[in-house]
C-alpha cells in the first residue's frame, strides 16, 4: 500500500514539474519574442549609433576609428537583416535560436560601440566628439535595458559591454574629472541591474500569469464543449466544429448530417440504473468513433441522442456510410453478464441538396429521424422536401385538436359489436369523431396518428373514456362499452388512476368496461404496462385484444394477460386476400378462443355470407357496417330499445 501510495506521489509530482517546465518554456518563448518586438526602434537605434560614429571619424581622421566603424556598420546591417528577416513566431524556429542569433548581434554591437567612444577618449579626439560618443555609449546601453529586460543577461551584457571600455579609457587616462566618470559609470550599471531586475521579475510574473490564465480559459472552453460521460463534444461543441465545417467547405463538396436516436434507451435506465445507463451511451459513442470518417465531428446532442457530421462524395456513400454506423452501433453489448440490444433510428440530410445553413441541416435530419421512428424504428431515413409539408399539417392538426377538446368539437359515437348467435348487441365501441367547423369531419386516420405522436392522445384518450361512461351508465346493464386505449396513453403517469376515475365519476361499474388494446403494445416487454392491465383487471375490467393477426402476434402475451376477448382484424373478413388461408386462421383463432374461454370478435363485416363464414369458423361475436354504422349517443340508445322490444339486429343471418 505504501508503495503504491508512493508510486501515486511521484507521478503527481512528474506530472506538476512536466506542468510547469512546459509553463516555464511557454513563458520564456514569450519573453525572447519581445526581443523581436518593433524592430524599427531597434533600427534607429543603430543608425544613430553607426551614424554618430562615423561622424566622429571623418573629423577626427583617425584610421582605427574609420576600421572600428566600418565593422560597426557590418554588425548594424546583420543585425537588421536577422531582425526583419526572421519570424519569431515561427514555430520552426526554436526559441533557443532566436534568443542566440539575436544575442550574438547585440553584445558584438555593444562591445564595438563602447571601443568607439573609449578611443576617442584615448586618442584625445576634440571635446565635442567624445561627447558625442559618450552620450551615445551610455545612453544605448540604458536603453536596451528597458527594451530587452526580458532577458535580463543580454541587456546587462549589452550595458557592460558598451560602458566597460570607457571605464578603461577614463581609468587609462586617470585624470580626477575621468576618475569621477569611472565611478559614476560603475553606480549607473549596479543601479541598472537592479532596475533590469526588478523588470523581469516584474515581466515573467506577468507572463506567466497570463499563460496560466491562458491556459486555464482553454482547459474550460474544452470542458464547456465536452460531454463529461462520452468524451464527444456536447451541443455547443457541436456548434463550434459545425460553424468552422462550414466556413471551409467549398461550393462543390456536401456534408452530410446523421442523426442517431436509441430507441429503448430509457428501459436500460428504468430497469438497470442511471449508471449502467451511461456506460451504455460510453460504449454508444465509442462505436460511433469507430465507425465514423476521420473528419467527422460527433455529439452526443443530449440524452441518448448522437449526432455526426461529416463529409460526403455523393448520396451512395453516405447511405453506405448509414447502414455501416447503423450496424456497428446496434450490435449487442455486454455490460455486466447483461446482454442488451439497444434498437437505433437515424435521420440524415445532406447539404447543399437538403438544406442551405447548419440550422435548416439539424431541422431537416431531426425531420428524418422522426420519419424513422414513425416507421417502425431501427432503421434510417433520408430527409424528403414532403416532410417538411407534413409537418406543418401535423402542427396545425396539433394545435387544432388540443382546441377542439377545449371546444367540445369532439363526438362520441358508437357501434355495436353483435352476439352472432342471438343478434342482441352485446357491447357498443366509442369511437372519436371529430367535425371541424371549417374543414368538416376530419377522418380519425387523420388525427389519431397525430394525437398519438404528439402525446395529446393521453388528453384525448383520458376525455373519450369519460365521455363514453357518462353515456353508457344509461344501457341496460348487459350492454358493456368499449374504449380503445393507445400505447402512450397506457404508459403515462397515472393512466390507471385516470380511468377509475373517469368510472366513478360517471356511475359506471368497471365490469361493464372493456379495453381494447392492439399488438403493439407488447412489442416492448415494459414492466409498467403490465403493472397497468393487473391493476385494472382486479378493479374488474376487461381486456380485449384489438386487430389480432396484423402486427406482432405473440401467443406468450395471451397466455401472460387476463384478455376476455379477440377481435381479428378486418383484413381477414374482406377485401381481396380473403380465401382459404384466412379462413383457416379464423377458425384457428376460434378455437384456441374457446378453449381459453375467449370471445372471438370479427370485424369489417358487410354482407350476409361474411357474417355465415365468420359464424361456421366459430367466431361468436361480429362488428361492422352489416349491423351498423358508428352512430350517436341518443342512436345507440333507439338501437337498445327496438332490439329489447323484439327486433334483434339481422339475426337470420
Amino acid at each position: 500500500m505504501a508503495a503504491n501510495h508512493a508510486i501515486r506521489w511521484m507521478r503527481f509530482l512528474h506530472r506538476r514539474i512536466v506542468r510547469k517546465d512546459a509553463l516555464n518554456e511557454r513563458v520564456r518563448r514569450t519573453l525572447v519574442r519581445s526581443l523581436y518586438t518593433q524592430p524599427i526602434s531597434l533600427a534607429i537605434g543603430v543608425a544613430v549609433g553607426v551614424l554618430s560614429a562615423a561622424v566622429s571619424a571623418v573629423l577626427s581622421g583617425a584610421a582605427v576609428l574609420y576600421a572600428v566603424c566600418g565593422m560597426l556598420a557590418v554588425i548594424a546591417a546583420g543585425r537588421l537583416v536577422i531582425a526583419f528577416g526572421i519570424c519569431a513566431d515561427d514555430a520552426d524556429v526554436s526559441t533557443t535560436k532566436l534568443e542566440r542569433l539575436y544575442a550574438t548581434g547585440a553584445v558584438t554591437y555593444a562591445l564595438f560601440l563602447g571601443i568607439f567612444a573609449g578611443l576617442t577618449i584615448v586618442l584625445h579626439a576634440e571635446p565635442g566628439i567624445q561627447a558625442l560618443m559618450l552620450v551615445n555609449a551610455i545612453a544605448y546601453g540604458v536603453g536596451v535595458c528597458a527594451r530587452n529586460a526580458g532577458r535580463p543577461a543580454i541587456a546587462l551584457a549589452q550595458l557592460a559591454l558598451a560602458a566597460l571600455p570607457l571605464l578603461v579609457a577614463a581609468l587609462w587616462e586617470g585624470s580626477v574629472a575621468h576618475f569621477a566618470m569611472a565611478v559614476a559609470m560603475t553606480l549607473l550599471m549596479g543601479a541598472m541591474s537592479s532596475i533590469v531586475t526588478n523588470l523581469f521579475t516584474t515581466l515573467r510574473g506577468a507572463i506567466g500569469a497570463a499563460e496560466t490564465s491562458a491556459e486555464l480559459a482553454t482547459k474550460m472552453q474544452l470542458l464547456a464543449r465536452t460531454d463529461v460521460v462520452t468524451g464527444l463534444a456536447n451541443r455547443a461543441g457541436l456548434n463550434h466544429a459545425m460553424t468552422q465545417k462550414l466556413e471551409a467547405v467549398s461550393q462543390d463538396e456536401r456534408l452530410a448530417l446523421f442523426w442517431l436516436d436509441l430507441d429503448r434507451f430509457k428501459e436500460v435506465n428504468d430497469l438497470l440504473g442511471h449508471p449502467v445507463g451511461d456506460r451504455v451511451l460510453t460504449e454508444v459513442a465509442h462505436r460511433l468513433r469507430e465507425s465514423a470518417p476521420a473528419d467527422a465531428s460527433m455529439a452526443r446532442f443530449g440524452g441518448d441522442e448522437f449526432i455526426m457530421f461529416c463529409s460526403v462524395e455523393s448520396r451512395l456513400e453516405c447511405e453506405r456510410l448509414a447502414a455501416r454506423v447503423l450496424d456497428t452501433v446496434t450490435r449487442p453489448l455486454r455490460i455486466d453478464e447483461t446482454r442488451l440490444e439497444v434498437p437505433c433510428s437515424m435521420g440524415i440530410a445532406i447539404l447543399p441538396e437538403d438544406a442551405d445553413d447548419a440550422d435548416s441541416l439539424m431541422q431537416a435530419a431531426d425531420l428524418a429521424l422522426y420519419h424513422a421512428k414513425v416507421g417502425g424504428k431501427n432503421h434510417s431515413r433520408f430527409f424528403e422536401k414532403s416532410m417538411s409539408r407534413n409537418l406543418m399539417r401535423r402542427r396545425e392538426i396539433e394545435a387544432e385538436l388540443r382546441a377542439a377538446i377545449q371546444r367540445d368539437e369532439l363526438s362520441i359515437f358508437f357501434q355495436p359489436i353483435i352476439d352472432l348467435a342471438t343478434g342482441r348487441i352485446r357491447t357498443f365501441e366509442a369511437l372519436v369523431r371529430w367535425f371541424h367547423p371549417e374543414k368538416g369531419e376530419l377522418r380519425p386516420d387523420e388525427f389519431i396518428p397525430v394525437a398519438e405522436e404528439t402525446g395529446v392522445i393521453v388528453t384525448l384518450g383520458n376525455w373519450i373514456t369519460a365521455q363514453a361512461a357518462r353515456a353508457a351508465v344509461h344501457w341496460p346493464e348487459d350492454v358493456t362499452l368499449a374504449v380503445n386505449l393507445s400505447p402512450m396513453q397506457i404508459r403515462a403517469p397515472g393512466a390507471a388512476l385516470g380511468i377509475l376515475t373517469a368510472l366513478r365519476d360517471a356511475g359506471l361499474a368497471p365490469s361493464r368496461l372493456e379495453l381494447e388494446v392492439t399488438e403493439s403494445l407488447f412489442l416492448d416487454d415494459n414492466q409498467s404496462t403490465a403493472n397497468f392491465i393487473n391493476e385494472l383487471s382486479a378493479a374488474g375490467i376487461r381486456f380485449a385484444l384489438d386487430d389480432f393477426g396484423t402486427g406482432y402476434s405473440s401467443l406468450g402475451s395471451i397466455h401472460k394477460f387476463p384478455f376476455s376477448k379477440i377481435k381479428v382484424d378486418r383484413s381477414f373478413v374482406s377485401g381481396a386476400n380473403v380465401g382459404r388461408k384466412s379462413e383457416a386462421i379464423i377458425r384457428a383463432v376460434a378455437e384456441m378462443g374457446a378453449r381459453l374461454d375467449m370471445e372471438i370478435v370479427a370485424e369489417g363485416l358487410e354482407t350476409v355470407d361474411q357474417v355465415r363464414a365468420v359464424r361456421a369458423t366459430g367466431c361468436t361475436l361480429g362488428q361492422g357496417y352489416y349491423f351498423s354504422r358508428a352512430v350517436p349517443d341518443y342512436l345507440a340508445a333507439m338501437l337498445i330499445a327496438q332490439e329489447r322490444e323484439g327486433a334483434p339486429m339481422r339475426a337470420s343471418a
